[in-house]
């Protein structure tokens, strides 16, 4: 199937000194013009917030943007709401919990043709994880176990969501983000992007790019790894 992406993927939903989704509001109010109906994944969360109350977080911050957000828990035929959906949003939280919930519930399949047709789609970390190949750049501890670790693979590389460079003045001598990447590499000829906090992918039919003003780090199986800038294409990946 040819790839008809409209897509925002980014590596976080909140940045430092900022509220929830508040440094993405102006891209949002863009990228959904139009959109009335958002149908919100709410399935990483492990604990601490119920997928109501997930949900209801999601409302009061979109409810300018869309007539209608509902949690996709709400629904009684769920593989029905994301068909019918204007866009759909997976939040984050724990992506071995995501990943396992949406293949227990037959809905992998389903929200990658969506999203392949052209549905806009917006993720943030765990939901940013599931648009790579795999999700086994995630950070996340494996809280549950997933029959599968394969994800939607619209992108043609993984993502490591939160990439943090190693700090120079830590005294903390273990693996750094960057060696668990190479780790996942020696055993995977996968591509892997680094997204700092703040970044996000864009994409727009067969076209990626790199935005949110920050560089990311590419790592390439047996390469040495090296940063693109802000405004960058990612197709070559």
């Amino acid at each position: 199937m040819r790839q008809n992406l409209n897509c925002i993927i980014a590596s976080t939903s909140t940045i430092h000194g900022l509220g929830y989704l508040e440094y993405l509001k102006p891209t949002l109010k863009k990228f959904f013009k139009e959109k009335k109906k958002l149908v919100f994944i709410p399935f990483a969360r492990p604990g601490g917030i119920t997928h109501d109350a997930y949900t209801d977080k999601v409302r009061e911050e979109l409810d300018d943007i869309f007539d209608t957000i509902k949690g996709l828990h709400e629904y009684e035929n769920p593989e029905q709401a994301l068909k019918d959906a204007d866009a759909i949003f997976t939040g984050g939280g724990n992506t071995f919990l995501l990943v396992k919930t949406l293949h227990d519930k037959n809905l992998m399949t389903t929200l990658k043709e969506e999203i392949l047709k052209g549905k806009a789609y917006l993720g943030t970390s765990a939901g940013s994880n599931i648009c790579g190949i795999n999700m086994q750049t995630t950070n996340d501890m494996p809280i549950v176990y997933p029959s599968s670790f394969e994800t939607m693979g619209i992108l043609k590389f993984n993502i490591n969501a939160h990439y943090l460079d190693p700090n120079p003045h830590s005294t903390h001598k273990g693996e750094t983000r960057e060696t668990r990447l190479k780790e996942f590499q020696a055993q995977n000829n996968i591509n892997v992007i680094g997204l700092r906090e703040g970044s996000y992918i864009k994409a727009e039919g067969e076209k990626l790019t790199l935005e949110g003003g920050l560089k990311a780090r590419i790592f390439e199986p047996g390469k040495e790894a090296y940063e693109i800038e802000s405004g960058e294409n990612l197709d070559f990946l």
